[in-house]
């Protein structure tokens, strides 16, 4: 981290140069709160995608609020978790590269010696193959979660009959494998604008999931735990009493495409905690500029929004490239708003916070709003790329 960036701490909000990735902690406290009573109001474990925020810091807040540990997304996400004091591991994800496979027999290693565990999704019978050969290189065991398609249409076992045989063969494994249970995720269900859509996704993936589980539990493999969810429908997951274990992530920020769903009653309130702070730099007759283009935010689920402080004209949010954005007055029944002038802070929330935290080194973390706030610290993203 750079001189400039460590000099941050302790200034006031408007020392933040643009365009920035911002993290309202207050914000992001109450919605760490929120759902952690609700996990341990419905006696669920929570294990929140460290996917989301990527971010070392962040995972040990959601530890000291009661999460049993978090998900990661892909081997350097788990490594740098680990490198941060995170002992407690689920890789939810495929792995068959060898060069990762030993990483991952590596990982474990590392964490059993720390009193740890490492777990990892698998579907296939090489897949399986291939990590036991790994854990070989060493006399850790790792916990393996039979992944079951459950509607996504992505990666998942898709029959009971062949997570039954994917479990026998994890069995025979067990010297190095331990046949941990299910991970039962339908990722195509959280962004379904309406309640009543994600709860008819959910009964249909959760008589998959029945299924399943029956299956395994008549060859004598009940699964020992069923882990999934998502911030659009954990509430749901929960009510079935089919999961034992909840992995939301974007919650903690929530982002523009979350905050489109129709809010299900049965879950708890969440807002948004996660700011592109960006700086007007150009004004004209009918629009005006901001510093954050599509190098600041991710648009695989659409454009940011604007959000409005106190005494702040509403303003939409249209394509400007990769260093701009544009800014447009909106329509009040005849009136245009009026647009912001030159050197004029406007806030971001990000249509899709997992991807745009990927852009960034580091998030200044503030407390106090985003008005007045100062930054209690900068929060680098360990997790950030691909391997």
């Amino acid at each position: 981290m750079t001189p400039r960036l460590r000099a941050l701490a302790g200034q006031e909000i408007d020392a933040i140069d643009t365009p920035a990735l911002v993290v309202d902690l207050d914000a992001a406290n109450r919605n760490l709160q929120r759902m952690a009573e609700f996990a341990a109001k419905h006696r669920l474990r929570l294990r929140p995608h460290a996917k989301m925020h990527k971010s070392a810091e962040f995972a040990r807040l959601q530890l000291q609020a009661g999460a049993v540990g978090l998900c990661a997304q892909t081997v350097a996400e788990a490594e740098a978790l680990a490198a941060g004091g995170v002992n407690d591991i689920f890789i939810s994800n495929q792995v068959l590269a060898v060069g990762k496979l030993r990483r991952v027999a590596a990982l474990a290693h590392q964490l059993k010696t720390r009193g740890g565990q490492l777990a990892i999704a698998a579907d296939s019978f090489e897949g399986v193959e291939r990590l036991a050969q790994a854990m070989q290189l060493t006399s850790a065991a790792i916990d393996v979660f039979i992944e079951a398609d459950i509607g996504q249409g992505r990666c998942g076992v898709t029959t009971p009959e062949a997570a039954v045989q994917l479990a026998q063969l994890i069995a025979r494994r067990s010297g190095s494998l331990r046949y941990a249970g299910l991970h039962a995720y339908h990722g195509g269900a959280q962004h379904l604008r309406t309640v009543a859509e994600r709860r008819q996704a959910l009964t249909e993936a959760a008589s998959r999931l029945q299924r399943t589980r029956e299956a395994l539990a008549a060859a004598d493999l009940a699964p020992p735990l069923v882990t999934g969810a998502g911030t659009g429908t954990f509430s749901i997951e929960a009510a079935s009493g089919l999961w034992n274990e909840i992995q939301p992530g974007s919650f903690l920020f929530m982002d523009a495409d979350y905050l489109q769903n129709e809010r299900d009653p049965a879950q708890p309130q969440f807002e948004p905690a996660l700011f592109v702070k960006t700086q007007v730099i150009s004004v004209s007759e009918q629009h005006a500029v901001c510093d954050a283009g599509h190098k600041s935010h991710a648009i695989d689920s659409g454009l940011p929004a604007v959000h409005t402080l106190p005494g702040q004209a509403r303003l939409a949010f249209a394509n400007g490239g990769d260093e701009h954005g544009v800014l447009k007055p909106l329509d009040y029944g005849g009136a245009l708003s009026p647009l912001p002038e030159l050197g004029e802070t406007v806030w971001l929330i990000p249509g899709h916070c997992d991807p745009t935290v990927n852009l960034h080194e580091v998030l200044v973390a503030v407390r106090g709003g985003l008005a007045a706030g100062r930054v209690e610290a900068v929060v680098t993203v360990e997790a950030r790329g691909v391997w």
